[in-house]
């Protein structure tokens, strides 16, 4: 008869199959016992390791957070009724700050900005009209670009006071001609204190109003 040594024996090896039934069982249970011992050491040496990866799943949560407030949830507040009906006075917007860092705003987007550059002036919230390139004139109450009407979606009243828009006026490269939604009661790009915008000007674009809650919705 063979008798078995303590060596570890190859399960994988047929050679196992010389042991008697009764051998084959007591080595298998051993190689149980064995596997059991390994598991549980694996797990010993693994609960710092489990330990350091869930401390880094949530660093990166927190992470992105941030990353996704910072971007996505500065806000500013709308001041005054030159938005209406759009936005109403003492709306808090949720503006993306890095919404225009590869391009500049689109028509019809809605944006903030700082009058004139003046980081200590209050934030302006204002609709994009004209673009770079484009040429804007206001006259008979409409407006015109390029010399065609600007038809826009919404239903606004015929603008009584065209301002500097009276005379056509040719924007030049990261130049953005904007205005109010009321459109008799804004200071804008037709004012010589505001004039046109300039991306460098120019803080994000508006995308949802977070407050007041009945006012609440994307833009």
């Amino acid at each position: 008869m063979k008798y078995v040594s303590d060596k570890p024996i190859d399960f994988t090896n047929q050679d196992w199959k010389q042991y008697t039934p009764r051998e084959r069982a007591r080595l298998e249970a051993r190689r149980e016992e064995e596997e059991k011992k390994k598991r549980a050491l694996a797990r010993r040496k693994s609960g710092p390791r489990i330990l350091l990866e869930w401390v880094l799943q949530i660093g990166i949560v927190i992470l992105f957070a941030y990353v996704a407030v910072y971007i996505f949830g500065q806000t500013r507040t709308n001041v005054g009724q030159s938005m209406d009906p759009t936005l109403s006075g003492g709306d808090t917007l949720l503006i993306n700050i890095f919404a225009y860092q590869m391009n500049g705003p689109s028509q019809g987007d809605i944006i903030s900005y700082k009058p004139n550059g003046s980081t200590n002036a209050h934030s302006d919230i204002k609709r994009v009209i004209g673009l770079p390139g484009q040429t804007i004139q206001i006259k008979d109450g409409m407006i015109y670009i390029d010399g065609k009407v600007y038809l826009e979606g919404a239903d606004y009243p015929a603008i009584t006071s065209p301002g500097l828009a009276a005379e056509p006026i040719r924007l030049k490269d990261r130049q953005y001609f904007v205005l109010g939604d009321n459109r008799n009661n804004s200071e804008d790009s037709r004012s010589a204190e505001i004039g046109v915008v300039t991306n460098d000007m120019i803080e994000g674009k508006a995308w949802f109003v977070l407050s007041p809650a009945e006012h609440r919705r994307f833009l």
